[in-house]
């Protein structure tokens, strides 16, 4: 086998190594210092052999055991008679002696990496007492290094950042390898850095493994990301080292190195007139080559004859100028608008102003378009008034609009009746004169709010607005009255010229100045000798009033309101005189005053309430009683049997409604018939009179019955089988049993036998006791 330059100086390094140890560990064993030492205690022995460790290469391939060093005492004569042994970290399993020799050999391959040394303890032994001739010496076996382990970079792959247009050795990031060899023990672990790719851009510190920029003005917008590779290598980089590499992704930060720019110097956009406020009439962008908020931008009108009327924002996600309409655009007032518009960028960067201006002008030229607008009141809002008196067909005001488009066409008027739905008012289509149509009230409606229409003669469809505000001027038209129903009390004991009661009005006009009410008595009370008026306030002008004599009174009063002409109106006061206490709290008003007369006292209406209410307690404890009676123990056997279905236990089918029922209405098919009941209803019990009806067979009646009765079946599917008719197979005509059921002896009113039911046997022995002779107890 042939081996390379760089294997061959290896090996002679391990080689020349390798017997410089051997050397190192036989001048080891020669060293001797004297010391006493007392052997089973009597004897005192000198000390022939003291050492401190062994060295050995680490990764040895060898078939053969490793030679590591030799133990030999002096107390030893080559006769055999002393044995040497080993022990602590791997004896007998790494390191292994020859007892009669000394000779210490290691049988594994090691690794200084995983351990770098091995403590063991050396004695040598009377190979016939075997006792101890030398006391037990401990010694250290030192694994020697070797360049086996490449630099590793243990935080790679790396990724770093650095602005663009950066000077050079500017730094972007280092890079770190460690090296699992011996850094105390030859140059195994001196690590040199170099850089394999990223040239000429980047470059790296050999000792520091810093990388830096090596080129000026790198622009991120030509390229923005690099991708190095990084080599560390040992033995300072010499050949034979070895090496490991990792990769280093270098991105470029954008800086604001680039101006905004519109790609057009100038643009040209149509609107029609009719777009509303705040409209957008069109976006416009200048581009920025820069990211984030470098590439962030402003724009501003600076120059133009449409200042006033538009103006422009920013969309702060796409960085676009959205012009909008500020005011109301007119075709006829003028059809075109020029706009200069600057965008700039809001965050400059000093270092970069040599490669400004960061701004950028364009020319924005708005074109208006004609449309048919709908015609225009002259004022948005039409104030007018109008009495409340004035007749049909009177005139209020007028209105008018006109059309804003060169055409000027004719316009026509009409009142949008959603806001007139009483159609008091009526406007002139050609000159949009507004008139009444109906009577007036200003108490009903003070004011008209109403819709004016304004079209075009050769367009209806276009309609303007105007908004018309009418208010009802008042007339004295309604006559004054009491602001509420005055009922007073007057006491007893009233005093002559004590005020009972201040009375006021009300009146439903509106007058200019204010109300004001003048209140006097009528004619036919102003002779009164029990009450009199001053202004609004009505006194006694007598005492000793009386509710026998007269409980109530009731004084007209006149008043006049202040109007032109002024209304009149007649109210009336009702007053009840009462008893009242000292203070003159009413007590008692005229309620009693109609019972008195009668002669009945309050004595003795309580002693008619006391009798009322005996008489009502003792009905409802003879009710009580009644309902709390109990039934006989003892009824009629015959009634029960005939009124109710028994259920036993029976085989087969049978009736399994045990509510009572009208054995009548079985025999009136008349009956059945015209009083169907539907059978998702559940049967109600009704207690009937059994009256007397002409006797028919009975197997008649029931073939009649339960025939009706399938017919509603077969019809009705949905309703649940409350009844339980049940269908059987048929048996045969005819049985000596014949019907056993209630119906058929109740139907029936002879005396049939049936102790032939006896012969039937043990199943039929409840039925045979029901149905023979027996005692009269069975059913008791």
């Amino acid at each position: 086998m042939k081996l390379g330059k760089v294997e061959f100086c290896h090996f002679l390094q391990i080689l020349a190594l390798f017997l410089c140890l051997s050397g190192m560990n036989q001048a080891e064993l020669s060293r001797s210092r004297s010391k006493p030492y007392f052997q089973s205690g009597r004897t005192r022995t000198k000390r022939s052999w003291v050492w401190n460790q062994f060295f050995v290469l680490e990764e040895y391939m060898g078939t053969d055991p490793l030679y590591v060093g030799k133990l030999h005492s002096d107390v030893d004569k080559g006769d055999g008679s002393i044995k040497y042994i080993l022990s602590g970290e791997g004896a007998s399993s790494i390191f292994i002696i020859d007892e009669n020799t000394g000779d210490i050999h290691a049988t594994k391959r090691l690794d200084r990496e995983e351990q770098a040394y091995y403590t063991l303890r050396a004695q040598a032994l009377d190979r016939l007492t075997n006792k101890p001739v030398e006391p037990e010496s401990e010694f250290v076996i030192k694994i020697q290094d070797i360049n086996d382990n490449e630099p590793k970079f243990l935080d790679g792959p790396y990724t770093a950042g650095v602005p663009e247009m950066s000077p050079v050795g500017t730094s972007v990031v280092q890079v770190t390898a460690t090296d699992a060899d011996d850094p105390t023990y030859g140059n195994s672990a001196r690590v040199v850095y170099s850089i394999l790719q990223g040239q000429p851009y980047f470059s790296v510190e050999p000792k520091t493994g810093v990388i830096k920029t090596a080129l000026p003005n790198m622009d991120r917008e030509a390229k923005d990301q690099y991708l190095l590779v990084i080599q560390a290598k040992d033995m300072v980089g010499q050949n034979g080292g070895l090496s490991g590499t990792t990769s280093v992704t270098v991105t470029l930060t954008d800086v604001n190195d680039n101006p905004p720019r519109f790609p057009r110097r100038s643009y040209q956009y149509n609107v029609p007139e009719s777009l509303p406020v705040a409209s957008v009439v069109a976006r416009i962008k200048a581009a920025d080559a820069d990211v984030g908020p470098n590439a962030e931008m402003e724009y501003k009108i600076v120059d133009g004859d449409g200042l006033g009327v538009f103006k422009i924002s920013v969309d702060k996600d796409t960085q676009e100028g959205i012009i909008t309409i500020q005011k109301e655009l007119d075709f006829e007032a003028k059809t075109s608008y020029t706009l200069r518009i600057e965008a700039a960028n809001m965050h400059v960067d000093p270092r970069f102003l040599s490669l400004g201006p960061f701004s950028d002008m364009t020319t924005v030229k708005i074109i208006v378009e004609d449309v048919d607008e709908p015609p225009v009141f002259t004022s948005r809002l039409y104030s007018m008034v109008v009495s409340e008196a004035a007749k049909v067909g009177t005139i209020i005001g007028t209105v008018a609009a006109h059309d804003p488009d060169a055409s000027n066409s004719p316009v026509r008027y009409s009142i949008d009746r959603n806001t007139d739905l009483e159609r008091y008012f009526n406007i002139d289509a050609n000159s949009g004169v507004i008139t009444t149509a109906k009577s007036l009230d200003r108490e009903t409606n003070a004011v008209h709010n109403i819709t004016v229409l304004a079209m075009e003669s050769q367009n209806p469809a276009q309609i303007g607005r105007g908004y018309v505000a009418i208010t009802i001027l008042d007339i004295n038209d309604n006559a004054p009255e009491f602001a509420m129903e005055y009922e007073t009390t007057l006491c007893e004991n009233a005093q002559p010229g004590q005020v009972i009661q201040k009375i006021s009005a009300i009146d439903k006009d509106d007058p200019p100045n204010g109300h004001q009410f003048y209140f006097s008595l009528t004619a036919e009370a102003a002779n009164n000798h029990n009450f009199t008026l001053q202004d609004n306030k009505v006194l006694t002008r007598r005492n000793g009033f009386r509710r026998q004599e007269q409980s109530v009174f009731y004084l007209p009063i006149f008043i006049v309101d202040s109007g032109s002409p002024s209304l009149s109106s007649t109210n009336t006061l009702t007053i009840r005189v009462c008893d009242c206490d000292a203070d003159g709290i009413a007590q008692t008003c005229n309620a009693e005053a109609y019972i008195l007369p009668a002669g009945l006292s309050t004595g003795a209406l309580i002693a008619i309430l006391a009798c009322v209410l005996t008489l009502l307690v003792l009905v409802l404890l003879i009710v009580t009683m009644r309902r709390r009676k109990k039934e006989p123990l003892i009824f009629d056997e015959e009634r029960d049997i005939r009124e109710n279905i028994v259920r036993y236990d029976d085989e087969g089918g049978g009736e399994e409604d045990t509510e009572a029922f009208d054995m009548a209405a079985l025999r009136n098919l008349n009956i059945i018939r015209d009083t169907k009941t539907r059978r998702d209803v559940t049967p109600e019990i009704q207690f009937l009179s059994r009256p007397t009806f002409k006797s028919i067979p009975d197997n008649v009646i029931f073939r009649e019955f339960i025939w009706e009765r399938l017919k509603e079946a077969d019809v009705d599917p949905c309703a649940p089988p409350y009844d339980s008719l049940q269908t059987y197979a048929f048996e045969g005509n005819g049985s000596v049993a014949e019907s056993l059921s209630s119906l058929d002896s109740i139907s029936s009113n002879s005396d049939q036998n049936y102790d032939y039911l006896s012969d039937w046997g043990p199943r039929f022995k409840r039925l045979a006791d029901m149905y023979g002779t027996g005692p009269d107890c069975l059913y008791s």
